[in-house]
C-alpha cells in the first residue's frame, strides 16, 4: 500500500501527515520533533530502520484525523480555513536532468539553432545536469508557478522528482520545471535564464517513500492546461521511456558533489507541448503520477 506524507499547516503551525489506506495520521501530535519529513529522515536515520516503518510506528499509536486530503483541499469545506497543504519539503538544493526523454530530445532540437548538443547528450554517457534551485524559487501545491514576463514561449515540464538524503534516493515527488523554451532555444548558454527564476519550479504534493513506490520506472505521468476552465493542452508519457534511469542520474550527481540531505532531482520531461501552445497568466497546470497524486499550480506572470 503506497504511503503518503504531506506538510499540512493546522492552525498555523507545521504537522507532518502521513496517509495510509484512506486515513491521516498527525506523526507531529505523537511525536513534536517530527514536524518536517526531513524530521522524520533524521530519526530513522538514527534509529537505522526504513523511513517507512518509522513513520507507520508512529501513525500506528495515532488515532486518524477525522478529515481528507481532499477536504483540505476543497476550498468550500469548512477545514480548510483551519487546514492547508504546504510544500512537501524546503529543499536546499533543486537539480534538474535535461534530455532524459527522447520526445524532449527531438523537441529541443526542433527549437534550438544548435540542435546537435541536444542528441548528443541524449546518447552520451555523462547526462546533462544542471541548479534550477537554491531553494527559494520553488513552490508547494496550489502556489502559483511563474513565467517569465520577457518570454514568448513558456511551457510547463511535468517530470518525476526524486528525493535524495545522505547520497542515495529516498522518496519521490512530482515536479514541473517550468521553462522559457524561446530563449533556451537561441542559445544553450541561455539556459539558466530559460530555467532559473522567481516561482520557476513546482513541487509536491506529497512525499513518498521510495519502498512505497513499486518500481519509480513503471509510473504513468500525464498533464492537463486549463484556461478558462477548458483544457487547452493534455498529454501522457510513462517512466519507462527514461533512456536513464533514477539512480543512475542520482549517482551522476552525487560524483565528485556534496549533495545536501533533502535536495530534489528532477528527471526529465517527457511531455512536451506543440509549439503553438504557451502558458499563458491564469492558467492553471496539473500534473500527475501515478502512486504520487496530483500536482497542481496557476500561472502568474514574474
Amino acid at each position: 500500500r503506497t504511503m503518503r506524507t504531506y506538510q499540512l499547516v493546522i492552525e498555523g503551525q507545521a504537522h507532518l501527515i502521513s496517509e495510509m489506506s484512506n486515513n491521516l495520521y498527525d506523526i507531529t501530535a505523537t511525536d513534536t520533533d517530527i514536524r518536517t519529513i526531513l524530521d522524520a529522515l533524521d530519526a530513522s536515520a538514527n534509529l537505522k530502520i526504513p523511513l517507512s516503518e518509522f513513520i507507520k510506528s508512529i501513525a500506528d499509536a495515532t488515532v486518524p484525523l477525522p478529515y481528507s486530503i481532499a477536504e483540505v483541499i476543497d476550498q468550500s469545506n469548512p477545514i480548510s480555513n483551519k487546514v492547508e497543504i504546504s510544500i512537501p519539503l524546503q529543499p536546499p538544493e533543486v537539480w534538474c536532468a535535461g534530455v532524459t526523454y527522447r520526445r524532449s530530445m527531438e523537441e529541443r532540437k526542433e527549437e534550438s539553432k544548435t540542435p546537435d548538443v541536444y542528441s548528443r547528450v541524449y546518447e552520451a554517457d555523462r547526462p546533462e545536469l544542471f541548479l534550477k534551485d537554491s531553494g527559494h524559487r520553488t513552490v508547494g501545491p496550489f502556489m502559483p508557478i511563474g513565467i517569465r514576463g520577457d518570454a514568448i514561449w513558456s511551457v510547463p515540464e511535468p517530470e518525476l522528482a526524486c528525493v535524495i538524503y545522505g547520497g542515495s534516493i529516498v522518496g519521490f515527488m512530482a515536479g514541473n520545471d517550468v521553462s522559457s523554451r524561446d530563449i533556451e532555444g537561441a542559445n544553450p548558454l541561455y539556459l539558466a535564464q530559460a530555467k532559473v527564476y522567481d516561482r520557476s519550479c513546482s513541487i509536491g504534493p506529497c512525499f513518498v517513500p521510495i519502498d512505497s513506490i513499486g518500481d519509480p520506472q513503471l509510473l504513468e505521468i500525464s498533464m492537463k492546461v486549463e484556461r478558462d476552465s477548458v483544457v487547452t493542452f493534455q498529454g501522457q508519457t510513462n517512466t519507462n521511456k527514461m533512456v536513464r534511469s533514477c539512480q543512475e542520474l542520482s549517482g551522476w550527481l552525487n560524483k565528485h558533489n556534496q549533495v545536501p540531505d533533502g535536495t530534489v532531482l528532477l528527471t526529465g520531461t517527457g511531455i512536451v507541448p506543440p509549439q503553438d501552445f504557451t502558458l499563458e497568466k491564469g492558467d492553471s497546470v496539473s500534473i500527475s503520477i501515478e502512486s504520487i497524486g496530483v500536482l497542481t499550480n496557476d500561472v502568474v506572470f514574474v
